[in-house]
């Protein structure tokens, strides 16, 4: 009995022993499966953690684009700026040591918790920017507090340095931290909180190729988050230098001539769309910007009643007044009904039951007089005549009423009224005597400068209207060049056949508007400037002309040198300027700035002043036969000339005042050859000007 007894524990203890043994194997497998898993399957990912304990990354911001005038003179630059950032790896946090931060950087303790606030949910090992553009006082207490605030860390930084006055500020435009609507957009997918990026002009359009691309440094750091050591550092690439059209000449004239009036200044080469000059008034300082503008001096700019923010070269909508009459006197001309027109201009006129007024009596006149005289009378009788939906259609196809296309933000497209415009707008039929009205660039259109100078020079051009652009597109990548022509959509290049007469007949009046017209005050002697005036009524404005005033016209002017294919177009606008011969005076000052620096620019006939070979040149012209002379055969010459064929060479070395001053006929190179109608024409207005 008892040896039965011993042989049951025996067993039992058995029993245990292979369940302890099983239990410990079963511990074993789990353990070296879990040394496994730390040491082979997860050695890179915890290599990794290990490394960012003690290796910290610092970006290194890439330096942003230049920006030059068209003759490569810098326009903005980039000055060195040192700026503050939190760390939050430290492992601890940092609001007790707030205070401290706050009176060492000269920071309002609320906003500082208030800017940590806005960078809650971002991820802990992005730096979160606490103060731009620090002084050396605040950069020699980060240092002295290192081992207390090891979460301060500083990043050298190129910053934008504007021109200053507000100099061209709003073709320019201004940098500023990206904000939470921006990075809701598609365009800022690349972009995280605390980028700078451009906010307005070509800094916004040309974001991407300004920007350029951030590097990092690798910074070794101790178990207190202080630098001991660098590892490796990827070098920053700095965004492109752009070359803008504008030239800081005329740019600088425009200024000056529109000085504090509220307005705009539009210089345009309407051969190829280049901006020469872009002015609008009240203008701003961008480098306001640069760091971060305060709220105080947001909140002023964004209240001002004269709207500083706005570019009024592209934004400003207004009724364009007797510049009008230029669209107008095309329309009646190509319909065939202004040419024959005469019209008695008594101080007015009857249409529709309604007496229209005009400025003055102008007795009976055609369009040849009322275009330079700017008879409200004659357009009236003219609108009356061509129809509103007439009118609307040749100003929709010279570019009213809708976008230009230029490569800046934000551009407004204006109004141009019709039958169908007021249907869709207002669910009504048009009222024919609001056409009266339309006729002198009244009642519900509306223009901005940029789309009345484009018009009017691409009447004065044969109806050749081209894409204003600030940029030069050839420095572009393609890619890019194309995504900005989709991005700025507009009328863009387009051709309106214009009869020859037409062009004669508007070009001409244009001229005689600046000679014995209303623009007479802004003649220049020599130059063959032309223009149109033109004096707006604003809303509930009335007939006061206070110059300055809440009810004061405003005052148009849109001028163009030569007066026929044109080199240069200027539209000016001032805000309650009166009489449009005011800003007449302002385009003029522009133009004789212009044509001064063409005519100072080389002598070289061919644009060539760096070539110093001549040019062999090569042409057919006629001449007139002398009297008594008769004709040969057909083939041999026409019946209004001999015509004559050749090459001669043109040295560039020699000036164009040496060339044209020899005695009849015209010496050109070394030979004696008379001087084609062909080349005369050919010729830049500048040379052109010193014919004999």
């Amino acid at each position: 009995m008892y040896s039965d007894r011993v042989n049951r524990g025996e067993k039992l203890s058995n029993v245990k022993l292979t369940s302890v043994q099983y239990g410990i194997l079963i511990m074993m497998l789990a353990l070296g499966a879990g040394l496994w898993r730390l040491q082979v399957l997860g050695a890179d990912n915890f290599r990794m953690l290990a490394e960012q304990n003690r290796i910290r990354k610092v970006p290194v911001l890439a330096a942003r684009g230049k920006l030059f005038d068209r003759d490569g003179r810098l326009l903005v630059d980039n000055y060195p700026s040192v700026s503050c950032f939190l760390v939050r790896e430290q492992g601890h946090s940092v609001d007790a040591d707030l205070p401290l931060i706050a009176r060492g950087l000269n920071l309002d303790l609320e906003q500082l918790r208030a800017t940590l606030r806005h960078y809650r949910a971002a991820p802990g090992y992005q730096p979160i920017p606490i103060k731009q553009d620090i002084t050396a006082d605040e950069q020699a207490f980060i240092e002295a507090h290192r081992n207390e605030l090891p979460e301060l860390e500083t990043i050298d930084e190129e910053r934008r340095l504007y021109p200053r006055d507000g100099f061209a500020a709003h073709l320019i435009g201004y940098v500023g931290e990206v904000s939470e609507e921006d990075l809701n957009q598609s365009r800022y997918a690349a972009y995280e909180p605390g980028d700078v990026v451009g906010k307005a002009g070509v800094e916004e359009t040309y974001d991407e190729l300004l920007r350029g691309q951030d590097g990092s440094r690798d910074v070794i750091v101790d178990s207190h988050g202080r630098e001991v050591g660098y590892l490796r550092t990827q070098h920053a690439i700095p965004g492109q230098d752009l070359k803008l059209t504008i030239d800081i000449d005329l740019q600088r004239v425009a200024e000056l001539a529109l000085g504090d009036a509220n307005g705009a200044v539009v210089a345009m080469d309407p051969r190829n769309g280049e901006i020469l000059a872009m002015v609008s008034h009240p203008s701003y300082d961008p480098n306001a910007f640069a760091v971060r503008i305060n709220r105080t001096d947001w909140n002023q700019l964004i209240t001002n009643p004269n709207h500083p923010l706005m570019n009024k070269a592209i934004q400003d909508q207004l009724a364009p007044g007797s510049t009008f009459k230029i669209i107008m006197s095309a329309a009646g001309l190509q319909e065939g009904v202004a040419q024959d027109m005469r019209v008695n201009c008594a101080g007015g006129g009857t249409f529709y039951g309604r007496f229209f007024h005009c400025d003055r009596h102008h007795g009976v006149l055609s369009i040849q007089q009322a275009i330079p005289l700017s008879c409200d009378t004659f357009f009236y009788a003219l609108a009356q005549r061509l129809g509103i939906d007439t009118i609307a259609r040749y100003a929709t196809g010279f570019g009213l009423g809708s976008k230009t296309g230029i490569d800046l933000p934000n551009e407004m497209a204006g109004i141009m009224p019709s039958t169908q415009w007021e249907m869709k707008n207002y669910h009504q039929r048009y009222y024919p005597g609001n056409t009266i009205s339309v006729g002198i660039g009244q009642g519900e259109t509306q223009v901005t400068p940029l789309q009345l100078a484009r018009a009017l020079s691409g009447i004065a051009s044969n109806g050749h209207l081209v894409r204003p652009h600030v940029v030069e597109p050839a420095q572009l990548p393609a890619q890019f060049r194309t995504a900005v022509l989709d991005s700025f959509p507009g009328s863009g290049d387009k051709s309106v056949p214009l009869d020859p007469g037409t062009w004669m007949t508007i070009t001409d009046g244009m001229a005689a508007a600046t000679t014995t017209g209303t623009a007479a005050a802004a003649h220049l002697e020599g130059i063959d400037f032309a223009g149109k005036t033109g004096t707006a009524q604003v809303v509930g404005g009335g007939d006061t002309h206070v110059k300055g005033g809440a009810r004061t016209p405003n005052s148009w002017f849109v001028g163009m040198v030569p007066r026929r294919n044109p080199e240069l177009v200027v539209a000016v606008l001032q805000e309650h300027g009166d009489w449009g011969s005011n800003s007449a005076r302002i385009a003029a000052q522009v133009v004789a700035t212009y044509v001064d620096k063409q005519r100072k620019r080389d002598h070289n006939l061919m644009e060539q002043a760096t070539v110093n070979k001549p040019v062999e040149v090569g042409a057919v012209w006629s001449e007139p036969r002398p009297a008594g002379h008769h004709a040969g055969k057909r083939d041999e010459a026409s019946d209004d000339g001999a015509l004559h064929a050749g090459h001669f060479m043109l040295d560039p070395d020699k000036t164009l005042g040496r060339v044209l001053s020899a005695a009849s006929p015209k010496a050109l190179g070394s030979g004696q050859l008379p001087l084609p109608a062909w080349f005369t024409h050919a010729l830049p207005l500048r040379f052109r000007e010193r014919l004999p």
